[in-house]
């Protein structure tokens, strides 16, 4: 936090001494009163990280209480959010310097519930002083005087039990300095590292770089003139001409100035009317492409259906990099399916409405996204692969664990450089999507502004709750129907929901249902129609379709699903 104008940074300095013959005279003057005292320095605020800025350091608060919020603040980027809960009031305090025998005035900004501001240990007598609450900022004020030995005290603010979060900032504790002095002011901060270019448009060019310690701002250039700024480190410079190159850099800026810019990259806008087709239809058909030959039959790209609106790539390969992604065609196992002509079939399909990602795990993947760096390197590989082979978007297929938090973190990441068109689609166990405080359906949740559509695997997974507490038996209409409930109910858009099952009795080890099953299963849902004994409260008539595992199995079949499954999807209200 800044400081307040009245009690802003003040160096110590001694009163002026007059100069010349009228300095001696009065010098000698008051030498004869008795009246020489020693000159004062000014009055500091002795309280360290008053206004937050560095986290919680310098306070203890009770039972891990305390939170640093960027929202709202008095002043600066950052205040201080506690919550009381059960016998604790949300206590942080903090031990400040102080000289003894002298007055200090103590002071902050707080807002929310009740809240408290108080000091302990003066040595005299020890005050405090409260607000019932408030829904702006509202400054509480007290003063002290310490006592012959007391060089520490304990500042403190708390809340009251049973009562709302209370939101305090810009604390003080002006008075003589007791020795910790004012904190340092801000210096220039370094120039940031990793910029990068991210999704391209004919007009505009997406960036992200890494945060820079102390920095509260970014100035972003675009050959050499200032083009824009930013308080994230993500910016998207705007008003550009198509298919033209430039050069970007940027610096970061604080109270003490602006650092030194970054090593430039360079970056070219979009052609005009060129670029991937990236529209999903409203009810869409996913199949899964295989990269390998596990008995069923082997198809190129260009031989999947065009029943299928979402292709999705079957697999990436992990790295040695935790979180990193690659793709390695399988020529030898794909009768000598070449590089040339997997991204030519790319190309065809995405000129025919189609949409092409790169699907992540599978039942054997070892891909892990568990920690900032792995998530930062899930997504420049992602998107490393996207701008390499033209891929539409992702799906996260990982059978073996999620983590949510960071798998949020590297979709966010994933989205700011690939922009709006980006098809991020998810194929979650059964056990995955039972309740929102899973990890799989947390992520769902998380990234639901940006997520196309959830197929959940309703097959190799025995039995399951619905959404009505009864438990149903995979391989039925009731199965499909209950289930997708649970996730239309728990907060994804209908849209955002499509049934996943096996494209023949060989696609999976169980839970295979026919396409006849799929295709009332659906109405039941989006049109109250063909239900089994489970009849959901509602209708979800913009429900997204359907997916199969896989279009090779499909195949293997004589594409009876896709040719069921596809028209029955389009038909849909």
């Amino acid at each position: 936090m800044e400081r307040s104008a009245g009690s802003s940074r003040r160096r110590r300095r001694s009163r002026p001494v007059l100069g010349g013959t009228m300095a001696v005279v009065a010098a000698a003057a008051l030498t004869v009163t008795g009246l020489v005292s020693t000159a004062q320095a000014a009055d500091v605020n002795n309280a360290r990280n008053a206004g937050f800025e560095s986290g919680l350091a310098n306070w203890t608060c009770a039972g891990n209480s305390g939170a640093i919020v960027s929202s709202p603040v008095h002043g600066g980027t950052s205040a201080l959010k506690a919550t009381p809960a059960g016998q604790d009031n949300a206590k942080c305090s903090q031990a400040v310097k102080v000289k003894p025998n002298s007055t200090y005035t103590l002071s902050s900004w707080v807002q929310g519930g009740y809240a408290y501001l108080g000091v302990s240990g003066t040595g005299t007598t020890d005050v405090s002083t409260w607000s019932p609450g408030s829904s702006t900022w509202t400054k509480l004020s007290t003063s002290f005087k310490t006592g012959a030995n007391t060089t520490s005290v304990t500042v403190y603010t708390h809340g009251w039990y049973g009562q709302a979060a209370y939101l305090a900032d810009d604390f003080e504790v002006t008075g003589p300095d007791g020795g910790g002095g004012e904190e340092p002011g801000p210096v220039i901060p370094g120039a940031p590292a990793g910029l990068t270019a991210g999704a391209t448009t004919t007009s505009s060019v997406s960036l992200s770089w890494n945060a820079v310690s102390g920095a509260t701002g970014y100035k972003v250039y675009r050959d050499g003139v200032q083009a824009t700024t930013s308080t994230g480190t993500s910016a998207t410079v705007t008003g550009l001409t198509a298919d033209t190159a430039y050069q970007f850099s940027v610096s970061a800026t604080n109270a003490a100035g602006e650092s030194v810019k970054s090593a430039a990259v360079s970056a070219r806008t979009a052609k005009n009317g060129t670029g991937p087709v990236t529209t999903v239809p409203k009810h869409a058909v996913t199949g899964y492409w295989q990269n390998f030959n596990n008995g069923a039959t082997v198809q190129k790209l260009s031989d999947v259906p065009a029943d299928y609106d979402i292709i999705a790539v079957s697999f990436a390969d992990a790295t040695a990099t935790q979180g990193a992604v690659t793709f390695n065609l399988d020529t030898a196992g794909l009768n000598g399916y070449t590089d040339a002509q997997f991204r030519s079939d790319i190309k065809a399909k995405q000129a025919a409405g189609k949409n092409v990602i790169i699907s992540i795990g599978g039942e054997l993947g070892t891909v892990r996204v568990d920690s900032d760096a792995s998530a930062t390197a899930f997504a420049n590989s992602v998107y490393a692969l996207m701008q390499d082979y033209g891929f539409n978007g992702v799906d996260i297929d990982l059978e073996n664990g999620l983590n949510a938090t960071y798998m949020t973190k590297a979709l966010r990441q994933l989205s700011a450089k690939a922009g709006p068109g980006l098809v991020l689609t998810m194929a979650p166990q059964t056990i995955d999507m039972q309740s929102t405080s899973g990890e799989y359906f947390k992520t769902a949740l998380n990234v639901k502004d940006i997520l196309t559509v959830v197929n959940m695997q309703y097959y190799n997974s025995g039995s399951m709750l619905g959404c009505d507490g009864k438990v149903y038996s995979q391989g039925s209409v009731d199965f499909l129907t209950a289930l997708a409930c649970i996730q239309l109910e728990g907060g994804l858009d209908p849209s955002q929901v499509g049934i996943g099952v096996p494209a023949s009795t060989r696609g999976a080890g169980s839970g295979y249902v026919s396409p006849s099953i799929v295709n009332a299963a659906l109405d039941c849902l989006a049109k109250g129609t063909n239900c089994g004994s489970f009849k959901p409260s509602k209708t979800y008539p913009s429900l997204r379709g359907a997916m199969t595992w896989s279009t090779n199995w499909d195949a293997t079949a004589g594409f009876a699903w896709s040719k069921a499954v596809g028209p029955h999807v389009r038909s849909l209200p």
